[in-house]
């Protein structure tokens, strides 16, 4: 059966973690240890609260402090840890710890003062070092930063320190110095970063041809960074080349549609309005440091290290809106919901992000289970702004969740509406309601939106996945539909156990036991605690001849929290097994066999 999923190109549907991630690649040699992540931001700065009631027992607040580290629950375990150093201020594993967990939950007074202290017993510590390198930076105090950084104990050839120490010359006034000393990243991967940065250096220095030439370097090496296609283009509008500013946000437009950004940027040009410098000041660059770095360990699977990046680059440029959405984004993956929201609540409101990062906190709070209020959230913000395709997407995604239908395909059919002619990543809006058609028993309409989809995006194995099924289910265009079912296992590289089910259970459809068993057993070894699938195997093996296997399945289904409909279906072939379909007089099933339910995975 086709489970479905949604994946996410580009910005559709709405959610921040598709629309302000950067395509930086660079990495670092700075090791980042034992951090979490979880502050409340308000408006204007990182401010941390403290919600918790902590005991009067310091072995119990430790204990409280690492399982809360377990769970990456930074504002929990800065608290505690923070408790149970009070008990043991002497203790160096501790003080460490709460200096972590403190910088990474965003407390940076509490963890510079946890530095300096840090510093009196290990003076060698990198990260301590770093964070007091910050500290200098953001009261432009350049010099002492730079010996800060001296003592990071990272190395010369450290890419953090590299870049730290040519702003901090920069923001002393010497950009020959501060271009000389990003020139040390003589790296082919280091390239695009080092030019991105020597462009802004010698912008704010008011060397222009310097900075066409740095900025021209980096955009022709990665033209998929929304930051540096964003900060080429303002250099070109601010100079008079607004035809190649327009250029360069259409180009990024057509690989990224829509992005809240690039829409304002062209706006603006279209108004005849000047853009803004990319940057509000010389600490704001050496924030953007750690904003490229932040991105870079969140793509690397690290979010700890990405986390602490960009806190640091936040608290030198509290009203850095990707750097914000990028944190949000963090939070989710690290589940930390109430701490994304508030991250996505404090952006800051003449961003344009400011707009997704509301409709993420509705998509965030029906993650929560919340789904009443996440409604009432995105009804609220489609009535303010009906222009919003993102919000208008959510709030369709959000009805097929609750599975209401028609109000899911009407939400759909808004936000197509808005966006006029579809591009290539219109496929997941265009899927999505493919998928309500089907639920709300208009196939004609869902085979429609099918196909459309896949002439978007060919070859996508979510959507060959539910149209092959869909087909045979029906007994349609089996060769066609069987193709596009094996073509989406090999896409996903056997991989996936939602589609591997899909082309197994299509085997089922048509008696080919054998095969069916196959693919499903391997199907149950990627997803072994989905009911669906365990439903589906127990009807194979019945088939089979293996009923104690097959009872042993049903029952394992039945313990998985399956669908109403499906547990009813489930219970009784539990107590009556599956007609015998081989005896030519076979009455109708005892049981029903399993209904393939569309909407998991």
């Amino acid at each position: 059966m086709p489970h479905f999923s949604v994946a996410c190109p580009g910005r559709s549907p709405s959610t921040l973690k598709c629309a302000v991630k950067t395509t930086f690649k660079w990495s670092s040699a700075l090791v980042l240890t034992a951090a979490l992540a979880t502050p409340a931001l308000s408006r204007q700065n990182i401010s941390v609260s403290n919600p918790f009631e902590v005991g009067g027992s310091p072995s119990g607040n430790y204990l409280a402090a690492l399982v809360a580290g377990a769970e990456t629950d930074t504002l929990a375990a800065s608290t505690y840890f923070r408790e149970a150093l009070r008990y043991d201020p002497r203790n160096r594993q501790l003080l460490e710890r709460s200096f972590a967990a403190a910088l990474a939950n965003g407390d940076m007074p509490e963890s510079f003062i946890l530095a300096q202290r840090l510093l009196k017993a290990n003076p060698g510590h990198g990260l301590a070092h770093l964070a007091l390198a910050v500290k200098a930076i953001k009261a432009k105090q350049w010099g002492n930063a730079r010996q800060e950084l001296a003592k990071s104990g990272s190395g010369a050839r450290d890419i953090t320190v590299i870049m730290l120490n040519a702003w901090t010359w920069a923001g002393a006034g010497n950009t020959a110095k501060a271009l000389e000393t990003l020139d040390q990243l003589k790296e082919p991967q280091f390239q695009a970063f080092r030019d991105y940065h020597a462009g802004l250096i010698a912008d704010a220095g008011g060397n222009a041809a310097e900075a066409a030439k740095r900025f021209k370097s980096a955009y022709d090496g990665e033209r998929n960074s929304l930051s540096v296609v964003d900060a080429y283009a303002r250099f070109k509008a601010r100079h008079g080349e607004q035809d190649e500013a327009r250029n360069a946000y259409q180009a990024f437009d057509a690989l990224l549609p829509r992005h809240p950004i690039v829409e304002a940027a062209l706006k603006d040009l279209a108004a005849g309005k000047q853009l803004e410098p990319t940057l509000s000041g010389l600490v704001a660059g050496a924030g953007e440091v750690f904003y490229g770095l932040g991105a870079s360990g969140g793509q690397q699977a690290d979010p700890v290290a990405s986390v602490i990046y960009l806190r640091m680059a936040l608290y030198l440029a509290p009203e850095n809106g990707q750097a914000l959405a990028l944190l949000g984004d963090e939070y989710q993956r690290l589940k930390q919901y109430e701490r994304a929201i508030d991250v996505y609540s404090s952006m800051p409101d003449r961003s344009p992000l400011r707009a997704n990062a509301e409709t993420q906190s509705a998509l965030i709070l029906a993650a929560m289970d919340r789904k009443d209020e996440a409604l009432k959230h995105l009804k609220a913000i489609t009535a303010e702004r009906p222009g919003d395709i993102d919000a208008t997407a959510s709030l369709g995604n959000l009805y097929r969740d609750r599975k209401q239908w028609p109000e899911a395909i009407a939400a759909y059919n808004a936000a197509l509406h808005l966006i006029g002619a579809p591009k290539a990543s219109d496929w997941t809006l265009i899927y999505s309601r493919g998928i309500a058609y089907e639920r709300n028993k208009n196939w004609p309409a869902a085979e429609a939106d099918f196909k459309k989809a896949l002439e978007l995006k060919p070859d996508q194995p979510q959507v060959l996945n539910y149209l092959g099924y869909s087909w045979v289910d029906q007994g349609l265009n089996l060769d066609e539909a069987f193709r596009m079912l094996r073509k989406a296992v090999d896409l996903t590289r056997n991989e996936d156990g939602y589609i591997i089910d899909s082309l197994g259970w299509a085997y089922y459809k048509l008696g080919r036991y054998d095969d069916a068993r196959r693919e499903l057993e391997s199907a149950i070894d990627l997803k072994p605690g989905d009911p669906v699938i365990n439903d589906h195997l127990g009807d194979i093996y019945w088939r089979v001849g293996r009923k104690l296997e097959a009872a042993f399945q049903w029952n394992h289904a039945r313990d998985m929290k399956p669908e109403p409909e499906d547990l009813d279906h489930i219970l009784n072939k539990i107590s009556n097994g599956l007609v015998d379909t081989t005896k030519p007089d076979a009455m109708a099933p005892t049981a029903p066999e399993s209904t393939p339910t569309k909407d998991g995975g």
